[in-house]
């Protein structure tokens, strides 16, 4: 169990990262920071899918025309860039989702004048 800790760290170090992010967003009443935590989650997991597509002495999914004729192609050794170009999209979601949730914090500041959770019921009642 020790053995499987050490080599896979950063798996651990990826769900510590979402349980901070995710106590944020259950815990806090600032919305500010809950839209933070909610920053620090979507970062885990692009960290965490970026790690599974990296492999220990892994090639570029690159062939030229003399690999293709002289021998079998063995897929085992190639990276997977699938996970890498998904998260690109995902980091311009993040980034556009972050923008949209502070604009619409801006203009709920303005209109109420907190950004306090039980603050905001009591007053849009």
């Amino acid at each position: 169990m020790i053995d499987f800790i050490v080599t896979k760290y950063n798996y651990l170090f990826y769900i510590v990262l979402f349980l901070i992010g995710f106590y944020a967003i259950i815990v806090k009443k600032n919305l500010v920071k809950k839209v933070i935590g909610m920053n620090i989650m979507q970062t885990s997991i692009i960290l965490f899918y970026v790690s599974i597509g990296c492999k220990k002495d892994g090639t570029l999914p690159i062939l030229l025309d003399s690999d293709l004729h002289s021998h079998a192609i063995d897929a085992g050794k190639y990276l997977n860039p699938l996970p890498h170009v998904l998260m690109l999209t995902a980091i311009v979601v993040m980034v556009a989702t972050l923008g949209v949730a502070l604009a619409v914090l801006i203009l709920m500041y303005k209109q109420y004048g907190t950004l306090e959770e039980d603050e905001l019921l009591k007053r849009i009642k």
